[in-house]
């Protein structure tokens, strides 16, 4: 995500798949593996990851992705004992919901012209974006007009 200056900082999500909420997120001024690894440890932990989830992970296309792959990230999926499942490289429908997710938060986020001013402004968007507006106040229509923490919360209601 583009900064002033010419500067970049990177953005790794981390969805319910079901409630297509956002778990884990991370911003970080360079795209090492704790960028992916360290909010997917805090989802895992925060949401009490049960044995044999499916953890879905994106391939290794040229352009990023080997954090994906990386020793550390095998052993959290051994720890945790997920599953794993990868999409294809360049195949944007493997990955559809992410996808919408950035599309989408590309469009509603007010991105200042030339990028924000530093990494700590930026962060302070993506909370409010992410946090506040997307996960407990944007409406889905696969959610059934929910938003995210409203739809996980009437599964847990109907099932107990």
């Amino acid at each position: 995500m583009p900064l002033k200056g010419g500067k970049w900082a990177y953005l790794c999500t981390w969805m319910d798949l079901y409630s297509r909420q956002i778990v884990g997120w991370q911003l970080a001024d360079n795209m090492e593996e704790s960028l992916v690894r360290e909010p997917l440890v805090r989802a895992l932990l925060k949401r009490r990851a049960k044995r044999g989830m499916i953890v879905h992970r994106r391939a290794a296309p040229s352009d990023r992705g080997g954090q994906y792959l990386s020793r550390k990230i095998k052993k959290v999926i051994k720890t945790f004992k997920l599953r794993q499942s990868m999409s294809r490289a360049d195949d944007p429908y493997d990955n559809a919901w992410a996808e919408s997710f950035w599309s989408r938060m590309k469009a509603e986020l007010d991105m200042p012209k030339g990028g924000y001013e530093n990494i700590e402004k930026l962060k302070s968007a993506l909370f409010e974006y992410i946090e506040v507006y997307y996960n407990t106040r944007r409406l889905h229509s696969s959610l059934s007009y929910l938003n995210p923490a409203a739809f996980e919360a009437e599964y847990y209601r109907q099932t107990g």
